[in-house]
């Protein structure tokens, strides 16, 4: 499964459980005064952690590479579309809050969000 280089602008390197080299597709936008932070799962071609299992501490790795504060970004996962016959495999992107409880840390955004903070 493929990836395309549309879901990112870069490859970003992180240590991922165990500090097993890991990778994932990093887009950065600013828009309306947030940063969004989006990781893109990459699948096969990420040799490591997923980005749902880095979580926390990706973002963190993120943070420190890019000069974010941790604190001012909403982080966002991608799970891209891979023409998969699969439903699991479609597009989807979710809102993560760290500090939530599990019941309530992801929140599934709906395309007008995601439209709007790709624009950047």
């Amino acid at each position: 499964m493929k990836v395309s280089p549309d879901y990112y602008d870069e490859i970003f390197s992180f240590r991922g459980e165990w500090d097993m080299p890991s990778t994932c597709g990093l887009k950065i936008r600013r828009c309306g005064g947030r940063t969004y932070v989006i990781v893109t799962e990459l699948y096969q071609d990420n040799p490591g952690t997923s980005v749902t299992y880095a979580g926390k501490s990706l973002a963190g790795q993120i943070c420190l590479a890019k000069g974010l504060d941790m604190e001012e970004i909403t982080y966002v996962e991608c799970n891209p579309d891979t023409n998969s016959k699969l439903s699991f495999y479609d597009e989807e992107y979710f809102q993560v809050d760290f500090s939530a409880d599990l019941q309530h840390r992801y929140r599934q955004m709906d395309r007008t969000e995601i439209e709007s903070m790709l624009k950047g």
